[in-house]
């Protein structure tokens, strides 16, 4: 199966996921209708493309409910500007659904985490329309570029020293 997220820079929630058991984590764009957008489009707000990831998992090793607990710890759905020092529509939060059950399921995760902290969130659903792949150089960068990685995760304020 696969879900997408739109949970801020592609690179700094690539790596949870993974350790959660999900098969495979791709960078990309969604949300836009520009084919084939480029990094440097999508940054500068040209597309109308969020960075998003890609999630290929199967359901009996992680659950859906599960993807959506692990987006909710590592965003901060209470901003509207975007993720961190990440400001600009491209990082924003989204939830990309597939189906009314996804649907669903995310606007009753937000309808619950507005109740219990008693603040608006900032978190689009949207109907999945398409997935673009980012760049080579964007997959897996934790791991092509570990201290260029760490650095953007304490700049960004993701994670401490």
């Amino acid at each position: 199966m696969k879900a997408h997220f739109a949970g801020g820079c592609f690179w700094c929630v690539t790596p949870i996921y993974k350790m959660y058991g999900v098969d495979k984590v791709i960078c990309g764009y969604s949300g836009g209708d520009e084919v084939n957008p480029t990094y440097e489009d999508v940054k500068a707000q040209k597309t109308g493309h969020r960075e998003t990831i890609e999630l290929v998992y199967d359901p009996e090793k992680v659950s859906y409910d599960k993807l959506l607990d692990i987006f909710f710890a590592n965003v901060d759905p209470f901003d509207p500007e975007g993720q961190f020092i990440d400001k600009g529509f491209s990082y924003t939060l989204a939830i990309y659904y597939s189906t009314e059950e996804e649907k669903l399921r995310a606007q009753s995760r937000i309808h619950k985490l507005e109740e219990e902290s008693g603040k608006k969130t900032y978190v689009a659903i949207e109907k999945f329309k398409s997935f673009y792949e980012a760049e080579e150089y964007h997959q897996d960068y934790y791991l092509k570029n570990p201290e260029a990685f760490e650095k953007e995760m304490i700049e960004s304020g993701r994670r401490t020293k």
